[in-house]
């Protein structure tokens, strides 16, 4: 049980950073580093936007279950 909830601890962090990455930027953050400044003039949020957020909170979700897991499994053993 413990090797599950590591694996899945790593495995949502490193998909949270790639989400959280692909966001678009709306004040100069990082993601306009790969070139997402430019479609920032752009109004409205499109469908694939939408999709990402519901994604990002999503894997948030199972994230944050797993933490509390992983902190009940240290706990009670």
């Amino acid at each position: 049980m413990s090797l599950f909830l590591d694996v899945l601890l790593v495995g949502t962090s490193l998909l949270m950073i790639m989400l959280v990455l692909l966001h678009r930027a709306k004040g100069g953050g990082l993601s306009s580093l790969f070139g997402g400044g430019m479609q920032s003039s752009l109004s409205g949020s499109s469908v694939a936007e939408k999709n990402l957020n519901r994604f990002t909170v999503y894997v948030a979700v199972i994230w944050a279950v797993s933490i509390v897991g992983m902190g009940l499994f240290v706990r009670y053993g």
